[in-house]
């Protein structure tokens, strides 16, 4: 029996909200927006086995999210173009906007008080040609030396009560992280604010301020 294709479009979208739909898949969504990567180091970021990582991203790859080269005996896989970057903000703003124990769960990263409004890209770019704002990756180390904004400190949340004596009491701070996802940023953000200082998050991360074509710094190896 043949089916309509009506029927059959929604069939092939559904394969993928279907990919997106586990916990784990996201996560590797998230590392392989950092920059390309392979099997292994994907399995060792997202705390995977290999055998699972590699079932997960064959999912990805097959509802068309993720694409994958070989390099040697590796298997390199890398976001499918900014679509996919796009759905997955899409996915957490519509989370955010109508799911109450998402509202929840952020709060609490705030300490229950009010987050400040997350500074746009387009003026983190401002205040970057005037030198007047303090910016923190607080990425892992290796996701910073792949790729970071350009004059931002490397700062993990276990060095950041240390890291600011560095810093000027009324200076403006801005943290970033991986994206969508990562919530790095909003502990960061909220442990600065405790300390008095001002300190907000950036919109998005790394990723969206690669994919409006601003400059990134990658370490040399």
């Amino acid at each position: 029996m043949s089916i309509s294709p009506k029927t059959a479009l929604l069939s092939e979208y559904t394969l993928v909200a279907r990919a997106l739909s586990a916990p784990a898949r996201l996560m590797l969504l998230e590392q392989i927006a950092q920059g390309e990567r392979g099997v292994e180091a994907l399995a060792g970021k997202t705390g995977l086995s290999i055998a699972n990582a590699s079932q997960h991203l064959q999912q990805l790859r097959r509802a068309g999210l993720v694409t994958s080269r070989r390099d040697g005996k590796s298997v390199i896989y890398r976001l499918s173009d900014v679509k996919t970057l796009e759905l997955m903000d899409v996915l957490r703003i519509v989370a955010e906007r109508n799911l109450a124990q998402v509202k929840h769960i952020l709060s609490g990263l705030s300490g229950g008080a009010d987050a400040p409004e997350p500074l746009s890209r387009d003026g983190l770019a401002a205040r970057l040609s005037e030198g007047s704002v303090t910016i923190l990756d607080v990425r892992p180390a290796d996701e910073y030396a792949m790729g970071h904004i350009p004059g931002a400190q490397n700062v993990s949340l276990a060095e950041l009560e240390n890291a600011t004596a560095a810093f000027e009491p009324d200076a403006e701070i801005v943290a970033y992280c991986r994206g969508p996802y990562c919530i790095y940023a909003h502990q960061a953000v909220a442990a600065l604010r405790r300390l008095g200082l001002n300190a907000r998050r950036l919109e998005g991360g790394l990723p969206e301020w690669r994919k409006d074509g601003r400059p990134v710094q990658a370490d040399a190896h």
